[in-house]
């Protein structure tokens, strides 16, 4: 994938591998420490670290829309029922006590946090992109 790929040190997949189900924050932690012993970070690590920054800051701006959105939708007489049919539907328990969201979230979450533990570049379509493009 990368010109200067060589195989990741097990310090930076378990790094890599805990900043996914943790929203980012051992990565931010991990960029913090580099940033203080001014220690250059390998692309794998950075790669992982953005990656999973980048997932949790859309993540939380796509909630908050779908909820104002919703509370929007809500108000209008026709369209209201057919808002609280289709959220109730979404956030109905179907697999295993969770959510049909809940699911998608975790499955994404778990093939993550699985590759980087394995060392090797996840991909998710357009995100993956984007931060590659962003990696020096």
């Amino acid at each position: 994938m990368h010109s200067d790929y060589e195989k990741p040190y097990m310090i930076e997949r378990i790094v890599s591998g805990l900043t996914y189900p943790t929203m980012g924050m051992i990565g931010f932690i991990w960029l913090l420490l580099g940033l203080i012993t001014r220690a250059k970070l390998r692309t794998f690590t950075q790669y992982h670290i953005f990656q999973s920054i980048f997932l949790s800051i859309a993540y939380v701006i796509v909630s908050i829309l779908i909820g104002v959105l919703s509370n929007i939708l809500s108000v209008i007489p026709l369209i209201n029922k057919l808002t609280a049919q289709i959220i109730f539907w979404l956030n109905m328990p179907a697999i295993f006590g969770y959510s049909l969201i809940q699911a998608c979230i975790y499955t994404v979450i778990i093939y993550l946090t699985i590759t980087a533990f394995m060392g090797k570049y996840s991909y998710l379509p357009w995100v993956s992109d984007i931060i590659r493009q962003n990696i020096r």
